[in-house]
């Protein structure tokens, strides 16, 4: 079976997740799911925390590589503020769209739990922030790393509002991260009045 089936078990246990949660990822299901004797899938994946480990760390690797490219496109775009709010209210779209989204939850609520997986969550997380100061690095936010965080859990947050209610918030991110920006210029000048 060799790589090719290691990586069907993989998808089939991520398809897994996204529809169904962790908590259905049983031997039997997954096995099933992939079309895959159990004794392939215990060859490959010896116990149940190596199939997942592996499995959240295959498809938050594809997600790290996916916000980095973005961050990257958004760096060569000249963009002013409006525009740049919109581009990151797409790119927040796309995120919470489809399955990946759910399985992302999926694995970083799983992490919480288990500390073997919380490397592979901080790298996902680490990938959001780096977009995320590109772009106030982009709106002249002062001392974008700070914030960064704060961005990423707004941008995640409409994301899982829009998923869990089935009504995603039109230009409601855009709009919240200009109003972030021009507040933080607003305190940029008013630091730099008191300093004199």
């Amino acid at each position: 079976m060799g790589t090719q089936g290691k990586d069907r078990i993989i998808q089939a246990a991520l398809e897994l997740i996204a529809g169904e949660g962790i908590a259905a990822l049983t031997n039997r299901a997954v096995a099933r799911r992939a079309a895959v004797s159990l004794g392939s899938l215990t060859y490959h994946f010896p116990s149940q925390a190596d199939l997942l480990r592996e499995c959240l760390d295959a498809h938050l690797r594809e997600r790290v590589e996916w916000i980095e490219a973005a961050a990257k496109e958004l760096r060569q775009r000249r963009l002013g503020s409006s525009e740049l709010g919109i581009e990151i209210e797409r790119l927040s779209a796309a995120a919470a769209g489809g399955p990946g989204f759910i399985t992302e939850l999926e694995i970083h609520l799983h992490a919480a739990r288990h500390p073997l997986l919380q490397e592979a969550s901080r790298r996902c997380f680490l990938a959001y922030e780096a977009f995320a100061s590109t772009a106030m690095e982009r709106l002249r936010i002062p001392d974008p790393e700070r914030h960064a965080a704060h961005v990423v859990a707004l941008m995640l947050g409409v994301g899982l509002r829009g998923r869990s209610t089935s009504r995603p918030a039109d230009g409601g991110l855009a709009e919240a991260l200009q109003t972030i920006a021009r507040g933080a210029a607003a305190l940029e000048q008013e630091g730099k009045k008191t300093t004199k």
